[in-house]
């Protein structure tokens, strides 16, 4: 009986084994501060992206997917899987630079990358992360669920070289921080996921690649090291990320693991509002911190481990991205996520997530409170909600201002809040409205040691929130004349 016993137990052993050696990797490459007017299969015409075509060409094309509109807001939802009004990360807050003890605090907020930890995988990040200091933190990348990690340490106050992400980078390893004299952070940060995915290929693991690339300043690049206008520049440094989207795409087949493995690819928010593209002969502003389309409707390309093919209109946002990574390794979501997993989309089992809208809110910077908190500017911020055709804009007092069909105006310009038609429509969405919390929540976290210098709270506060010169939160389109006129700045 006994032998019986430990046969079984062996069997069993053996079959956990084999279940989780086969359960899919996944790369998730966030770009900074890139829109669809300069990804070549969403319609741009200012730049070639033959390798992140390729993503298309081989996987599925999402085109109603929304981030949040800056920074801060979207890599918190996304790694939480909450909105911004749950998980209290509304406004943009640059931890290294401004201290005052803020940080990512993972005892009480969740991350994908733990929870993926938790249940076997190997964990990995390269790039921007910017929610913690790591003079004060050095282990907030394990705290955070990465084994391994490159990180560029975001401008670190009092610590000129951290201010390098590009040339000469100011980099954060387990070895700890010293700038690399002479190299391309990019080169540094995508060589260590590719070593990462070598040393692990046999096991599942998780990869997150936040990018650096295209946010500013605008640099040359090391394939076009003589660029000199700030468009150049920009330009080049798009081809550069496509560049590495296609060595990262190349070393997972000469692994011999692309056909286990999920490779997602978006962007964290628009393009700079200083940068104007051409998407679909329309000359379009970026919209990087605006709720228009061009600053959160961001490119949404997947790959799959059966390389389905097809392009959806389906709605997903980035709260959804954390159900959707643990669904897809089988690993049960025990946190309160607002989002809904699109793993059955993903599998080609419907062509429809279980979403009927989905909403973006948040950025500008944040302020501190009396008692030395980030807080909030407002009790209930401003935002917007869509569905597959029509996006309502609302106030701070919850109230609708604007409606667009989306359908027959892509770029907003004609507001139907007072048409008698759309009455329906917006009392769809005021029941919506009405059910979202009255107050937002604000970010949850301890606070750490201060840094070895805050931001005088009257620097932080004195121009964000009603305090702010920001008359609108649209983004309009740009002209001929001014798209011509960029390309002559430097």
């Amino acid at each position: 009986m006994q032998k019986i016993l430990i046969l079984i137990s062996f069997i069993l052993l053996g079959c956990n084994q084999i279940d989780t050696a086969k359960r899919p990797n996944f790369i998730f490459i966030l770009v900074d501060d890139l829109g669809k007017e300069w990804v070549e299969t969403y319609g741009a015409e200012e730049i070639e992206t033959p390798n992140i075509n390729k993503l298309a060409e081989n996987g599925i094309t999402f085109n109603n997917a929304y981030s949040m509109p800056q920074c801060t807001p979207s890599r918190v939802a996304l790694l939480t899987g909450q909105y911004p009004f749950v998980n209290g990360w509304i406004n943009h807050y640059d931890v290294p630079r401004w201290g005052h003890g803020v940080n990512f605090d993972t005892n009480k907020n969740s991350s994908f990358a733990k929870a993926l930890q938790n249940e076997g995988y190997s964990t990995c990040v390269a790039g921007k992360w910017q929610i913690n200091d790591f003079r004060i933190e050095p282990d907030a990348m394990e705290k955070a669920g990465f084994e391994d990690y490159c990180m560029w340490t975001g401008y670190e106050s009092g610590n000129k070289p951290s201010g390098k992400r590009y040339w000469d980078p100011y980099i954060f390893t387990k070895a700890g921080s010293k700038t690399y004299q002479g190299e391309f952070g990019p080169d540094i940060f995508s060589n260590f996921i590719i070593d990462f995915m070598e040393e692990h290929k046999d096991e599942p693991m998780c990869v997150y690649y936040p990018m650096v690339l295209t946010h500013s300043p605008f640099v040359n690049t090391p394939h076009e090291p003589d660029v000199k206008t700030k468009y150049q520049k920009h330009k080049a440094m798009v081809r550069y990320t496509d560049f590495i989207i296609g060595k990262i795409v190349k070393s997972l087949k000469d692994l011999n693991i692309d056909d286990n493995t999920f490779l997602i690819f978006t962007t964290d928010n628009g393009t700079s509002p200083g940068i104007i593209g051409k998407r679909d002969s329309v000359y379009v502003r970026g919209g990087k911190s605006y709720l228009t389309e061009n600053g959160i409707n961001a490119p949404f390309l997947v790959i799959t481990p059966d390389k389905q093919h097809f392009e959806t209109n389906a709605l997903i946002d980035f709260t959804d991205i954390y159900p959707t990574l643990l669904a897809l390794a089988g690993v049960e979501n025990k946190t309160d996520s607002s989002g809904y997993s699109f793993a059955a989309v993903l599998q080609g089992k419907t062509n429809e997530t279980k979403r009927d809208w989905i909403l973006s809110m948040g950025g500008l910077r944040a302020k501190l409170s009396d008692d030395d908190r980030m807080e909030n500017w407002f009790t209930f911020r401003d935002r917007v909600l869509r569905d597959e055709q029509y996006k309502v804009y609302t106030d701070t007092l919850k109230q609708i201002v604007r409606v667009f069909d989306l359908e027959k105006d892509p770029y907003e310009s004609n507001n139907l809040i007072n048409e008698e038609g759309i009455k329906l429509i917006i009392q769809k969405f005021e029941k919506i409205v009405r059910e979202l919390p009255n107050k937002d929540a604000q970010p949850k976290y301890n606070k750490t040691i201060d840094s070895l210098y805050n931001i005088p709270a009257e620097e932080l506060n004195c121009c964000g929130g009603p305090k702010g010169n920001r008359k609108t939160n649209m983004m309009k389109l740009a002209t001929e004349e001014v798209f011509l006129k960029q390309l002559m700045t430097k």
